[in-house]
């Protein structure tokens, strides 16, 4: 199974046919890979060689190294919440500019937003429309608990994501929503009409993916995310920030016309 490596890059191929089996299903997850006397044999190298291989197949979230008796390198089950940690770590240093981030989230929430609305199921519906009042409450209590109002909102698109049954989907999104509060702290007042235009397109959204309106809810996750995306470009330009932005496009076509959405009209 694994051969002697060429000199010339003697960790990376430790690395590459360790990687190969995990994938290929040749060792499976839990099993134990040979003994740390059997692997430099088997490769030809030294012990640091394969210990910088294993380091870095252990941070690649392939193996873990367990201790005590009967320990070392095993392979490990995997782990969804791995797939986003580096997209995760981009939102958290703000190093994805606002267009990237909305196209991403237009294209990926809109179609989540579709696919929960195919497969939701009653305990789906009852969550989405228990967190929907938690949102209300807090959005009628006024500015004192908007972060109540946010945690509401964080909670709902999760609710959606999980109502796809998809891992990557609930990965992916819990990756997105734990994090882009950081955007919406330097680029969004968060006041009470923004709160309350969020609200309604909140219920439009539960609505419509609680009544399995697949293309309602497409409409309305792309266009929330379309329109917020440009108010916060608007604050960031007018704030003199560097804004290195794809070109801004308006909303899609067909959107609801929501009350909160003709009071942002009137204000530009």
């Amino acid at each position: 199974m694994f051969q002697t490596v060429r000199p010339t890059k003697i960790f990376q191929d430790v690395v590459a046919q360790i990687e190969e089996a995990i994938l290929s299903g040749k060792i499976a997850a839990g099993e134990s890979l040979p003994a740390e006397r059997e692997l430099k044999a088997l490769f030809g190298v030294s012990r640091p060689t394969l210990r910088e291989a294993l380091r870095v197949l252990e941070e690649k979230g392939l193996i873990e190294i367990r201790l005590g008796t009967g320990g070392g390198p095993v392979v490990s089950r995997p782990d969804p919440g791995r797939v986003t940690e580096t997209l995760a770590r981009l939102i958290r240093l703000q190093k994805v500019s606002l267009a990237h981030l909305a196209e991403f989230r237009e294209g990926i929430e809109a179609q989540v937003a579709a696919r929960a609305a195919r497969r939701r199921r009653p305990a789906d519906i009852e969550r989405l429309r228990g967190l929907l009042a938690q949102a209300r409450t807090a959005l009628e209590a006024g500015p004192a608990r908007r972060e109540e109002f946010l945690e509401a909102d964080r909670r709902i698109h999760l609710a959606i994501a999980d109502a796809t049954g998809n891992p990557i989907y609930q990965s992916v999104l819990a990756s997105v929503h734990e994090n882009i509060h950081r955007y919406y702290d330097r680029f969004l007042s968060m006041a009470e009409p923004e709160l309350r235009e969020n609200y309604e397109d909140l219920e439009a959204l539960v609505a419509a993916v609680a009544g399995g309106d697949a293309e309602k809810a497409r409409r309305i996750a792309a266009g929330h995310v379309t329109r917020f995306n440009a108010r916060m470009q608007r604050r960031a330009a007018a704030e003199g920030r560097p804004v290195r932005d794809l070109p801004h496009r308006r909303s899609p076509a067909g959107r609801l016309p929501l009350r909160a959405r003709r009071i942002e009209d009137s204000r530009t």
